[in-house]
């Protein structure tokens, strides 16, 4: 079995992107002497190097890498060493340019950016499968070696290609998933508007038709295209096991629902030896800790609950965003601290030293352009520090409260064209689900809808339009065996061919939740609604209304105006030992907590009065002991009341009973016994 953890690294990593070859070799002995004051223990090396590896066809040039890593490797520093295969070199796509990828209007993409690659190009996969060969062969044995980084955010900035090459291999994706040309006919539905197709080599991929195309067939265009890229993984992979084992390889996720919605994490996490991932923060005027936790807790996920590593996000500002603002003094140990509360093994960062060219030259780093003199440096050097002082969390795991179904299938589905509201965002409720969750000092566990469910008293279905069956009957007998549900609308819709089920809207949800909508009455932009609960109190909905027909659930909100006035707008079913609550309307933050209050008092989960907001306490919890983080996003002392006494860990002192949390601060308590 593959080794998970970086070979060679006793501590928890810390480093980051280094790309020397933006410099001259005579910085590389000052870059090491400062990676050795702030205490890093492993850079990744070589991610973009292809054209400098293999500056023309069949010739190498290892020397400067080989210099490198033996630099490295004499100072301490652990290397995490990538597959240039992100960006082919110049040369490549001089002699084959038929691998830059096609876009759904036919425009071929030029070089010049990165990832510009067609993932079905034979030409591509030989030269990738190549190069990765020639690096296998020459550092398997190297010492520095902890990693493997195979390409660089498969699916950033371009997943899908639409080229005649991607058209063939679609084809034989078709040929192997559905068997024959009437299965995808039938899966497909392509009777309606006469779309039938005689043979499989009459599909092409979804180009740009004269209106909207055939759901089914762009469904099915974004598996294969992810797919493809996991084959394209897979091959390096398997190189890098075969001529280097016992290295771990890995792949760096972007798990944030705002930034990657190309990929099935829950497909690639079974794939790679360790899960990594990259997260940067959307500032976007909401509170980022929030997504930033949320993030975390889905890259834990995707791993099964085991260590994984945050392997790039930022010391401060980033550069592609409409406005980019620098962290205030204390957020970016905040936010490391925050991924490593919620299961990684460390913090990485892009990158180590800051470009002087280059289109992310503004992009915050390490070491920035101000050099050592920085803020910025002094706050890398203290969490160097602080990290170094966590070591003996490694291999311990965040301990989650409640459960959260995500499918990236689904999301692919209901950003489809032609929905019932453009407004309805499955992402903006899955964000504030989480953040009511988050608000109410729940740790959370995303998890896929045909996964067990039974060690979560509550289980949070914020937006799943496309379920299969084989998740409604998971999600029944869930609720059946003592579990508390809460379901949002729109949910449970159609199946995995985005077929609507039979029998009536929820679909798959309707036995679970007792109930029929007989239609769906989507608001018009501005308008808003009232509903009443058992007490007179009133919440507001928008988007989004229902007419809902209780069959076994019982009514607990009621919509006093709006299209579906007098129908219920909340309900509670209770089924087996367990409850299923169903949500028809968009309730904003203050909606969405008065509801789950109901819920979480069905769930029977301790709550965390003691709280305030936006102060994290997250457990971690090993062989090792168990691990009390406690992470204060305000601007106020508190005090954190602990389970028992212990020690904690970033200043050494006794913690007893209630733990000192000063504004913006962070604590890591090792609790006794």
């Amino acid at each position: 079995m593959p080794e998970t953890a970086p070979r060679g690294l006793t501590r928890l990593a810390f480093g980051g992107d280094y790309n020397p070859e933006q410099w001259p070799e005579s910085v590389w002995q000052d870059d090491v002497r400062l990676m050795r004051e702030a205490g890093v223990t492993m850079v990744s090396v070589g991610i973009f190097s292809w054209a400098l590896l293999e500056p023309s066809p069949g010739t190498y040039d290892f020397g400067w890498l080989d210099r490198l890593l033996d630099l490295l490797h004499d100072n301490g520093i652990r290397v995490d060493l990538g597959t240039p295969t992100v960006v082919p070199p110049a040369w490549f796509y001089r002699a084959h340019p038929d691998a830059l990828p096609v876009t759904a209007d036919g425009v071929r993409y030029e070089f010049g950016s990165r990832g510009a690659i067609c993932h079905s190009n034979a030409d591509y996969r030989a030269a990738a499968a190549n190069i990765t060969t020639r690096l296998a062969e020459r550092y398997a044995d190297h010492p520095a070696l902890a990693l493997w980084h195979v390409h660089n955010e498969y699916g950033v900035p371009v997943s899908a290609c639409y080229c005649d090459s991607c058209a063939a291999h679609f084809r034989r994706w078709l040929e192997t998933t559905y068997g024959s040309v009437d299965a995808v006919n039938e899966a497909w539905g392509t009777a309606f508007w006469g779309q039938r197709y005689a043979g499989l080599d009459q599909i092409n991929p979804p180009r740009t038709a004269p209106t909207v195309g055939n759901p089914g067939q762009a469904l099915d265009y974004k598996r294969f295209a992810d797919a493809t890229m996991r084959e394209n993984f897979r091959t390096e992979r398997d190189i890098l096991h075969r001529l280097a084992p016992g290295i771990p390889v890995t792949t760096n996720f972007m798990t944030a629902l705002s930034q990657c919605d190309s990929v099935d994490y829950w497909a690639w996490g079974r794939e790679v030896d360790l899960v990594t991932n990259d997260h940067y923060l959307i500032t976007d005027g909401r509170r980022t800790h929030v997504n930033l936790a949320m993030a975390a807790d889905l890259t834990r996920s995707v791993a099964g609950g085991a260590p994984w590593l945050l392997l790039e996000h930022s010391t401060s500002g980033v550069n592609w965003q409409p406005r980019n603002p620098a962290k205030a003094p204390g957020q970016m140990a905040r936010n490391s601290l925050a991924h490593v509360a919620r299961g990684s093994e460390g913090a990485m960062f892009f990158q180590w030293r800051q470009s002087r060219r280059g289109a992310e030259k503004f992009h915050s780093a390490m070491v920035p352009h101000g050099g050592t003199g920085s803020r910025v440096w002094r706050e890398v050097a203290e969490l160097g520090a602080s990290l170094d002082s966590l070591s003996t969390i490694r291999g311990t795991r965040t301990a989650a409260d409640v459960a959260v179904l995500w499918d990236w299938h689904s999301w692919w589905a209901q950003n489809l064209q032609w929905r019932p509201s453009e407004d309805h965002d499955p992402r903006e409720r899955a964000d504030t689900f989480y953040e009511a969750l988050y608000d109410r000092h729940f740790t959370v566990d995303f998890a896929h809808p045909e996964a067990d469910l039974s060690a979560y008293p509550l289980v949070v279905v914020p937006a799943l339009y496309l379920m299969t069956e084989a998740a409604g009957n998971n999600v029944r007998r869930y609720v059946e065996n003592g579990g508390t549900l809460v379901v949002s609308y729109f949910s449970g819709i159609v199946d995995e061919h985005d077929a609507v089920h039979e029998g009536g809207y929820p679909g798959a949800l309707r036995d679970v939740l007792g109930l029929t909508v007989e239609e769906f009455s989507p608001l018009l932009e501005g308008q808003a609604v009232r509903i009443t609960g058992p007490d007179g109190s009133e919440l507001n909905g928008d988007v989004w209304t229902e007419f809902v027909v209780p069959q076994g659930a019982e009514t607990v909100w009621t919509y006093a105006d709006g299209p579906a006035a007098g129908h219920p707008a909340v309900t509670r079913h209770r089924l087996g030992e367990g409850s299923a609550w169903y949500v028809s309307t968009r309730l904003d933050a203050q909606g969405l907590d008065a509801i789950l209050g109901w819920a979480v008092e069905d769930a029977g989960v301790a709550t965390r009065a003691d709280l305030p907001r936006d102060v994290e306490v997250v457990r971690r919890t090993g062989e090792s002991g168990t691990y009390v983080f406690a992470i204060n996003h305000t601007a106020s002392d508190v005090k954190v009341p602990l389970e028992a006494d212990g020690t904690e860990l970033l200043t050494g002192e006794r913690a007893a009973g209630r733990l000192a949390l000063p504004a913006g601060a962070v604590r890591v308590v090792r609790l006794d016994g």
